[in-house]
């Protein structure tokens, strides 16, 4: 059964699953429109017909970011609007506070803000009936201080983070006591679960699975992001997600990073209400369009061989080759890894990755912070409200 063109808006066009969402949708026949507040971000490059426009930063320019969405909205007659990265909560306070003429692919504010929350999201998984780690808010240092001594047997994260950013893996109480949790920026206290670490990527409509996929990082972006990724067995964590999106009527795409254990069990750590890794796994523009729109198709995911972000992997790999027991792993990555930015008939030179990275770089340095987190630099959501 074939659908008819709908105009369709992505943002966070500096993401390779941004660039990848809007090829899928383009080649399955929609109109595709991308935005950011960067100048050169990744999916700006792509030689197809889609259109890339330059707004205001989500986060610190809410109301003109708002006003030049709608703008956009109007002058292409979308119809759908799709966020890809942490400008998902944004997009959800936007539409909370006065909905504009085209649906958010996504839930309410109010879940976004629930799942995007540590503790939150746990809380809920809890009152769902699904398996969970014993997990404990923490607001004040003294509350930190509390769990020194069993400490080493647990993780300590911000409420809100990124990336796997300043998570403490089962700390000595030293590390412990430069932990400062306030009520505004709380941490959370959370039993450490062995076993294998499982990323899961899906979109629901209604409360029914449309697409899965999961994989485990090879490579990673310092602690957090794999930029080097291989495939898993999504089956395993089938039953988590349908149950979870059953219970919250889930409609929009949904990110999980889950723990499998040795006993079987699948415990949730943390949930991205967006798009994660695991849509590089679909290529079938058609089938996975269709599973977007249409409630009684449901898309697999056809890639079968690892993806990475090559200039990531050279980036963030290279220092692998220093230590003995990751030369392997650095140069099976290189060998057998497929190119997320790879497309026929699309592809992104190096020198338009390069103008995105030194973009990237550019944020880092006037902002003193880490690269990694120049990446969400405007879009990240920390609570505010």
């Amino acid at each position: 059964m074939t659908i008819s063109a709908v105009p369709i808006l992505i943002s966070g066009a500096r993401a390779p699953v941004a660039l990848h969402l809007a090829r899928l949708l383009a080649q399955a026949g929609h109109p595709v429109t991308l935005v950011d507040h960067l100048k050169y971000p990744v999916a700006a490059a792509s030689r197809l017909d889609i259109g890339y426009h330059r707004i205001p930063t989500f986060a610190a320019e809410p109301q003109a970011a708002r006003a030049a969405l709608s703008k956009i909205i109007s002058s292409k007659g979308i119809k759908i609007v799709i966020p890809t990265c942490e400008e998902a909560l944004h997009l959800g306070a936007m539409w909370a506070q006065n909905r504009m003429r085209a649906e958010l692919f996504a839930p309410e504010f109010a879940m976004l803000k629930r799942v995007h929350n540590k503790f939150a999201f746990i809380e809920l998984c809890r009152k769902i009936g699904l398996d969970t780690p014993e997990t404990h808010l923490l607001t004040s240092q003294a509350e930190c201080a509390a769990y020194a001594a069993s400490a080493r047997d647990m993780v300590f994260k911000p409420v809100w983070s990124r990336f796997g950013s300043k998570v403490l893996i089962r700390p000595d109480a030293a590390r412990l006591r430069r932990v400062n949790p306030t009520v505004e920026m709380p941490w959370v206290a959370q039993d450490y679960i062995s076993g294998a670490e499982l990323c899961v990527y899906a979109v629901a409509r209604r409360g029914r699975i449309v697409a899965l996929s999961a994989y485990r990082g090879l490579v990673r972006a310092g602690p957090g992001a794999a930029v080097c990724f291989e495939p898993a067995d999504a089956q395993i964590a089938r039953p988590f997600v349908e149950r979870f999106v059953r219970a919250t009527g889930w409609t929009g795409q949904v990110s999980f990073d889950l723990m499998h254990t040795e006993g079987g069990r699948i415990v949730p750590l943390e949930c991205n209400p967006r798009a994660t890794s695991g849509l590089h796994f679909f290529t079938e523009g058609a089938a996975f369009a269709r599973a977007l729109f249409m409630d009684d198709a449901e898309v697999k995911a056809d890639v079968t061989d690892p993806r990475a972000v090559r200039l990531a992997l050279w980036l963030y790999g290279l220092p692998m080759t220093l230590r003995r027991q990751e030369q392997r792993v650095f140069r099976d990555a290189l060998r057998h890894s497929g190119d997320v930015l790879g497309w026929p008939g699309d592809p992104v030179g190096l020198r338009a990755q390069l103008r995105s990275v030194s973009e990237f770089a550019g944020i880092a340095l006037r902002h003193r912070i880490r690269l990694e987190s120049a990446s969400t630099w405007g879009i990240e959501w920390n609570g505010e409200g």
